[in-house]
């Protein structure tokens, strides 16, 4: 198998201030460097075997993944190689998952001897603008603010996040003033907070779309005048109001607008039905038809009431265009493979949450050329579209291609994406900078909380752990990116991407390969100074499943394999 790089990828060991398993280092004071440095890479000989398609023995599954080697040149430069092109690489690096250990801090909490939890699940030493000062599990963690960090100044001295799962208990928590700020927000809430002017409230978009399907090989879906014809006579607006939480919205496009290029080209349709009327006619149906909505009757985040949504489609669908719809409800287990497999011919509802927030995170897996059968056919010039979006990083070059591809969509209405599932944040109306972030991920350092020094957060549940590269739960990610950053980080009030621990990461032509700059100066709480080796070992840890760091809470690292195509050495599987 492939050389293991061990501890530091065998660069030599900074001492680091070790802490009590709910603190953090105390405020940073800069540690001197030992010796000259000494570049690393991983694997430490070689790359990772792209596309392997056997596997090595009986204990391995061949590679899939997408990380060819990751190295640095010095210390403020890192290369990743990529077995094929991913323009989306700035989206995932981006993520919680992925901020940057110091290599020392990996070696000195992640003991391979240990059972159980790490203890850098508990224990942080990142570079972000708040240091972790305790956690009192069950109750509250407190952050202070981080006077070496590198970026904007804190505008608040501690971060208190606490946590209660009832969303009439936290409205009644901002109402007696005890916390600045809740998270979730009922709709009933809602309503309150917006009659309390001590109060202000901050919609959160949602990253998802819930829409109807149909299959282009079954009449008389395979007519487009006819889809177009649906399209215009659903009332969508009146589906998104009666049925969906505070801060959902219609949807304009089926990818979110907060995600670069999402919204790029013509909205949807109108509600017109008079001319849709007349469409289903000239199409050969002036008196309707006999159709099914084939739907799942489980809730889901992007479609909160199935049965009630399909009723209200089955009725405008008689009002507005005289189609007749029987309602099915459809087996949990087989309804997705069914739609995948291109068998529903009725009208399917489903929907489609984020993964990364890139543009082709939406469209290609429903749409492009590798996308499943559930739409029927594929539509060539949509495929083209999305090919020429994905082969760049120039913004001009993708802004075009996928203003292409959304009215293509568009015009061939393969689905009527209807409403995005939302939600909503409340704050205490002093507190300047509040706001929401569509990713969970607010930036509380950039939030004045009136004339207090402490700004407290009241969120709906308790994270399982602060090693983030190895938790999945939103309150972890969210506690994390306010402890600890990766080379690029998501825009708060959305979700592009902007340079943080690197200045900047550039791409070949080919998008195979992504140079990283480092910022120069940064500290870790600890008072390390980052270098390109604490890149290096921070992802290797997670990519090498035989790594002997490749552990924390569960050992599980689902950001990376779910994102990067799987580990190196990984375990085979039983048949």
């Amino acid at each position: 198998m492939l050389a293991l790089l061990v501890a530091a990828c065998g660069a030599a060991v900074r001492p680091s201030t070790t802490s009590t398993p709910t603190q953090s280092p105390p405020a940073a004071t800069p540690i001197a460097s030992e010796g000259p440095f000494v570049a690393t890479a991983y694997p430490a000989r070689g790359d990772a075997p792209c596309a392997q398609a056997k596997a090595p023995d009986a204990s391995h599954a061949p590679y899939a993944g997408n990380l060819k080697r990751i190295r640095a040149t010095d210390a403020s430069t890192v290369i990743f190689e990529l077995c094929d092109p991913d323009v989306a690489f700035l989206s995932k690096i981006a993520d919680p998952a992925f901020a940057i250990n110091d290599a020392s801090w990996l070696a000195s909490h992640i003991d391979p001897g240990t059972a159980g939890a790490q203890a850098i699940v508990t224990e942080v030493n990142g570079t972000g603008p708040y240091r972790l000062e305790s956690w009192d599990h069950g109750s509250e963690i407190s952050l202070a603010r981080n006077d070496t960090y590198w970026g904007m100044p804190v505008r608040n001295e501690r971060l208190i996040v606490r946590w209660r799962d009832g969303a009439g208990q936290r409205v009644v928590e901002l109402q007696g003033a005890t916390v600045d700020g809740i998270d979730d927000v009922d709709a009933s809430g809602v309503a309150m907070i917006n009659d309390d002017v001590s109060q202000q409230l901050a919609a959160r978009h949602g990253l998802n779309v819930f829409y109807m399907g149909f299959n282009n090989t079954f009449a008389p879906f395979d007519n487009e005048r006819v889809r177009r014809a649906i399209a215009m006579g659903i009332d969508r607006q009146r589906i998104a109001e009666r049925f969906f939480q505070p801060g959902s919205e219609v949807a304009s496009h089926y990818t979110p607008c907060d995600i670069p290029n999402g919204c790029t080209g013509a909205s949807w349709y109108e509600f017109d039905p008079l001319q849709a009327r007349e469409m289903l006619a000239a199409a050969g149906y002036p008196d309707g038809f006999d159709t099914k909505i084939q739907y799942r009757d489980m809730p889901r985040p992007y479609l909160p009431d199935p049965t009630g949504i399909a009723n209200e489609l089955k009725t405008q669908l008689l009002d507005n265009l005289g189609i007749r719809a029987e309602l099915v409800i459809e087996p949990e287990d087989t309804f997705l493979t069914d739609a995948d497999a291109g068998v529903l011919d009725g009208i399917h509802l489903l929907g489609q949450s984020v993964t990364y927030p890139d543009v082709s995170a939406f469209l290609d897996p429903r749409f492009g050329p590798g996308a499943s059968n559930e739409f029927g056919k594929k539509f060539a010039d949509i495929g083209k579209a999305l090919a020429g979006g994905k082969a760049t990083v120039d913004a001009a070059a993708r802004k075009a291609a996928y203003t292409r591809a959304n009215d293509l969509i568009r015009a061939h209405v393969p689905m009527i994406p209807i409403a995005r599932a939302g939600s909503a944040a409340a704050y205490r109306a002093d507190v300047e900078g509040a706001g929401a972030s569509p990713l969970r991920l607010e930036r509380f350092a950039s939030m004045t909380p009136g004339d207090r020094r402490q700004l407290v957060w009241l969120t709906t549940s308790e994270p399982g752990g602060l090693y983030c590269a190895d938790e999945s739960d939103a309150t972890a990610a969210l506690v994390c990116a306010q402890l600890a950053d990766g080379l690029y980080a998501y825009d708060p009030a959305g979700a592009s991407t902007t340079p943080s621990l690197a200045r900047t990461c550039d791409p070949n032509p080919e998008l195979t390969t992504w140079t990283c700059t480092l910022r120069a100066g940064v500290l870790f709480h600890d008072g390390s100074t980052l270098d390109a080796n604490d890149v290096v070992l921070s992802y290797a840890v997670q990519w090498d499943a035989e790594h002997p760091l490749h552990d924390g809470r569960s050992g599980t690292f689902p950001r990376f394999a779910a994102w990067f195509g799987g580990f190196l050495n990984a375990p085979s599987v039983s048949p």
